[in-house]
């Protein structure tokens, strides 16, 4: 059997390193140009004939590169290892572009997510890897060709425990009714490796008139640790509001976690609001839009690499995630 290769596109260069150094998957080489009128040329620049192909890109949008450039250039690579005669071409999107346009909201809104996929199957992508999607269902079924969802939640386990301590009253919340399954599952989770229960809340999310109110908290959270768990952070609006109604209600600390940091401009508030103590995130997306020392003094950055070089490793190998993320 051929060995395995690990493309990473530029803009997602660095998680690339650090995930070949955690594997024995060897990093490919190859060439991205922009000419003068906005085109777009990338190509591997090694063989890839019969080998399996990871090809690792980030989709979101940064100070060189808006999430339709990312896009375009994803899609003509993997055109690109196709036409090199590549055995089998996995996708590794840490943040997946389009994954919350999963459904109809307004008559005759677009399926985003599911156009994504008929693109990126259309060029030949045989798998695709994320991380925390928005709802793993509708990721799942916008897909035909293979897809591995990996929850975040898998990964906490190897950092919270060291965070947390000693509490001995920790409660999940999730900041809204949507997301109450993902709270479960890491309440679960944190359960097998916590000698004292773990509770379990939700804050319900009121709107009126386009604004967003404090909603009535579902659960006990008194004399507590609240851990808010979502997908991602883009304003912070719903997580402010999440946790400030926690303290009102006795929380004694409250960490946000959160996959992906996308962080809108507006989203600095978050940095300053005394009801939050301390925010989690991936470095699926790299903060770009924070300043750097608010990030050092508030925000914990977990690192995917060993994460994702061990799933790519099983992929490759066909052993199963789900036992090893169980």
């Amino acid at each position: 059997m051929s060995t395995p290769l690990l493309f990473a596109l530029n803009a997602s260069r660095e998680l690339g390193i650090h995930i070949a150094e955690h594997s024995d998957i060897e990093l490919g080489t190859h060439e991205e140009r922009i000419f003068e009128d906005g085109e777009y040329k990338v190509r591997p620049l090694q063989c890839v004939r019969g080998r399996h192909v990871f090809v690792l890109s980030s989709l979101y949008s940064d100070p060189d590169l808006s999430v339709n450039d990312k896009l375009c250039q994803l899609l003509m690579f993997i055109g690109a290892l196709r036409d090199a005669s590549a055995r089998e071409v996995t996708l590794v999107a840490p943040y997946l572009a389009y994954a919350r346009k999963d459904r109809r909201t307004k008559p005759r809104d677009p399926l985003s997510l599911r156009y994504l996929a008929e693109m990126l199957e259309a060029l030949g992508t045989d798998r695709v890897v994320t991380l925390e999607v928005h709802n793993p269902a509708a990721f799942q079924n916008a897909f035909r060709c293979v897809t591995e969802h990996l929850s975040f939640s898998a990964l906490l386990l190897q950092h919270l425990p060291f965070m947390l301590g000693q509490e001995q009253t920790i409660v999940i919340v999730s900041p809204d009714t949507g997301g109450y399954k993902r709270a479960q599952e890491l309440r679960q989770r944190l359960e097998k490796v916590q000698t004292h229960p773990v509770g379990i809340a939700f804050v319900e999310k009121l709107r009126s008139a386009g604004e967003l109110f404090h909603g009535r908290l579902v659960g006990d959270v008194a004399g507590a640790t609240a851990l808010i768990i979502d997908d991602m952070i883009v304003t912070g609006r719903t997580l402010i509001h999440a946790a400030e109604t926690l303290k009102d209600q006795g929380a004694t600390r409250v960490i946000a976690i959160a996959a992906h940091g996308v962080f809108h401009s507006v989203a600095k508030d978050i940095l300053n609001t005394p009801a939050l103590d301390r925010i989690v995130i991936s470095n699926s997306v790299v903060p770009w839009r924070l300043d750097s020392s608010a990030v050092r003094s508030k925000i914990e950055m977990v690192d995917i690499a060993p994460f994702l070089a061990e799933t790519l490793v099983k992929v490759f190998h066909n052993h199963s995630l789900t036992d090893w993320l169980e």
